[in-house]
């Protein structure tokens, strides 16, 4: 589902630690989902981290680092606490990604000549 003209596009606030590995992974991930089929302006994408926000993440209800949320009309629609690989994060953000059933596809692989 891509927004139109007249509709604002969801966000997607991305719950982090800058001193944690698995954040630092799960950014790799959402930016490999990201740049996929180029969904990179699917979202406006905003990234929190919880040292310097704790009151956000206490506000979002945080328990768990990472955490995905999608926000639309004001409203937390989806949530996602740490994703383990980009299928996870794909998955979650499907309804709003261009094509998003192909993002794991391998590609071919050549025929070995003998």
């Amino acid at each position: 589902m891509t927004p139109t003209a007249n509709q604002e596009r969801p966000r997607l606030l991305y719950f982090h630690s800058p001193r944690s590995g698995s954040c630092r992974r799960v950014e790799g991930f959402l930016a490999q989902v990201l740049q996929y089929r180029h969904n990179h302006d699917t979202f406006q994408v905003t990234r929190i981290s919880v040292d310097a926000r704790p009151d956000l993440a206490q506000r979002f209800q945080i328990e768990t680092l990472p955490t995905l949320l999608v926000i639309e009309s004001q409203k937390v629609t989806a949530r996602l606490s740490a994703p383990r690989n980009c299928r996870a994060i794909q998955t979650f953000l499907a309804p709003w990604l261009r094509h998003p059933s192909r993002l794991t596809a391998e590609p071919p692989l050549p025929a070995l000549l003998g």
